[in-house]
């Protein structure tokens, strides 16, 4: 307002003292009064009693600004101030994190954890109680690691491996004997330890793998499931039915009782030059038919129409998904890829993501994954282990 309006546009600040005596919520309408109180002309200071008010009339500021004024008006064009947009980060993966509060811990292979990402997810998990973690590989370097860094081993377990290779076979053969119920990769290349998973005495299942990232936008009301970014690179008809299954079961467990998925195209109609219009639209009827089960599908949509209801409107689309979509299922891992990348890299989301449909679930990350979204795809590796352990019991 100073600098502004009163008295305008050339004023310079030469002190100014604040009493803050109540917080200002988002939300709040503040009212500020600015009196001057002393000028003197000698060297053109003036003295303010600044007040801030809010809709209540409580006080929330008192002070005094002592300001040097100009001494000619003085005209600018005004600048539009930027938007202010609050992204609470920490607040959304607590929200998550909240989803695993009273279950079970389980034990996990942290497969070839030679970095100090890995290293530090790893005893971050153990120390919040989610996980168990067993680390797998070689382990003269490991225990370096851990001293480089300054990190606390404890009773962590160490399972000595000379390579990688071995470090994703003692990996998976710990799955399939029980004694770990969640695989986590650690350095080795995501390619290394799914050639491990699915060999044939691996951790396949009926089910065709698939991964499912959780992805939760801070301009969006509610978090989004991206299908499939990192495992299936051009899935056929036949796999995108167990890929979509895989994604509503997942929506379950996360609270969406009835997950609504949108087969993503560039286009909403239906045409043979688009090979995802006909995946998507023989999905919808597979649906209809009993064929997949659980959630409500409609597609080909646009991403816009798919997250946006303007949108959707705009296009004249009629649909109960349109707009509300819960699951995006991507025409392939490229595209999958693109659009999870995009939202975590320009719109502050946060993430997490595990491959369902196997023996055990399966973290995989990136290299430039930070140790917060490691986390938080160990806490959704923990609720699906809690699910599968569940039904291994029933």
């Amino acid at each position: 307002m100073l600098g502004t309006e009163f008295p305008g546009p050339g004023t310079i600040y030469i002190s100014q003292t604040l009493k803050f005596s109540r917080p200002v919520k988002v939300g709040d309408t503040i009212t500020i009064t600015v009196t001057c109180t002393q000028k003197f002309d000698h060297n053109k200071h003036i003295v303010f009693d600044c007040v801030c008010t809010n809709q209540d009339g409580l006080k929330v500021i008192r002070g005094e600004a002592e300001v040097l004024a100009p001494t000619e008006k003085i005209k600018r064009a005004r600048v539009a101030m930027p938007e202010i947009t609050i992204s609470d980060r920490d607040a959304r993966y607590r929200r998550l994190f909240a989803r695993a509060q009273g279950l079970k811990p389980v034990k996990a292979a942290f497969v070839h954890p030679c970095d100090v990402n890995s290293l530090q997810a790893a005893f971050s998990v153990r120390d919040t109680g989610f996980l168990v973690p067993v680390l797998i590989g070689p382990e003269a370097r490991l225990r370096a690691l851990i001293e480089q860094h300054k990190l606390k081993l404890g009773s962590t377990r160490i399972i000595n491996v000379p390579h990688s290779h071995a470090a994703a076979a003692r990996a998976v053969e710990l799955a399939r004997n029980d004694e770990v119920e969640a695989l986590v990769q650690g350095s080795l290349t995501t390619e290394e330890l799914l050639r491990a998973v699915i060999a044939p005495q691996g951790l396949r299942t009926a089910r065709r793998l698939s991964h499912a990232l959780y992805i939760d936008v801070p301009m969006h009301p509610r978090p989004l499931i991206i299908t499939d970014m990192m495992v299936n690179i051009e899935p056929t008809l036949e796999h995108k039915v167990d890929i979509v299954q895989n994604a509503i079961d997942f929506a379950h467990l996360m609270g969406v009782p009835e997950p609504k998925v949108a087969a993503l195209a560039a286009i909403e109609t239906v045409t043979p030059r688009m090979r995802a219009t006909l995946d998507a639209a023989a999905l919808c009827k597979m649906a209809d038919r009993g064929q997949i089960v659980g959630g409500l599908l409609d597609g080909p949509l646009g991403f816009d129409n798919a997250v946006s209801l303007m949108a959707a409107r705009a296009a004249g689309l009629k649909s109960a998904i349109a707009g509300y979509a819960d699951v995006l299922l991507a025409p392939d891992l490229e595209s999958g890829n693109m659009l999870a990348k995009q939202l975590e890299h320009l719109s502050d989301a946060i993430s997490g993501g595990v491959v369902l449909g196997g023996h055990v679930p399966i973290v995989l990350s990136n290299r430039g994954d930070s140790v917060e979204s490691r986390i938080a795809s160990c806490v959704l590796a923990l609720i699906v282990a809690n699910q599968y352990r569940a039904r291994r019991l029933a």
